[in-house]
């Protein structure tokens, strides 16, 4: 008998710039890809025009665990569009930057979203305080691996 477990797994690279161009913070961290991810990721098998690609990455201040039965960030603070998507052998890398004044605070979750607003949210993660200052710049980079 033959079994083949395909999991979606992914990881965060999440860096904080100063306004001087200097790195202020740098930190990877593993996230969950939550049910309705999943099922995001089960329809496109069938029909890649809908629902909507992956196009916006938000963070947030609530640091309550990942589940994966959120559908949403706790407490969403900012979403920005994706800067790029890039797909190579089993993995998708989506990349987004919160400019200065955009998602400021204490970010603690981050998630990667379909829709300017509501939407489908593949995957939810929380990490350590990441202080982002009104001049300061945040990218992140979150890879996706299909394995």
């Amino acid at each position: 008998m033959f079994t083949d477990n395909i999991k979606p797994q992914g990881t965060l690279s999440i860096q904080l710039t100063g306004p001087d161009g200097k790195i202020k913070y740098n930190e990877q961290v593993n996230n969950l890809v939550v049910t309705v991810g999943k099922n995001w990721i089960a329809s496109r098998m069938f029909d890649t025009s809908i629902p909507a690609d992956m196009s916006h990455m938000a963070v947030g201040t609530n640091n309550t665990a990942a589940a994966v039965g959120n559908t949403t960030l706790n407490t969403e603070s900012a979403r920005v569009a994706l800067t790029s998507t890039t797909i190579s052998t089993n993995t998708t890398a989506y990349v987004a930057t919160f400019g200065a004044g955009t998602g400021t605070g204490a970010l603690v979750e981050a998630g990667i979203l379909n829709a300017s607003s509501s939407g489908v949210l593949l995957c939810r993660t929380v990490f350590s305080v990441v202080n982002k200052g009104a001049d300061d710049t945040l990218t992140i980079t979150w890879t996706i691996t299909i394995n």
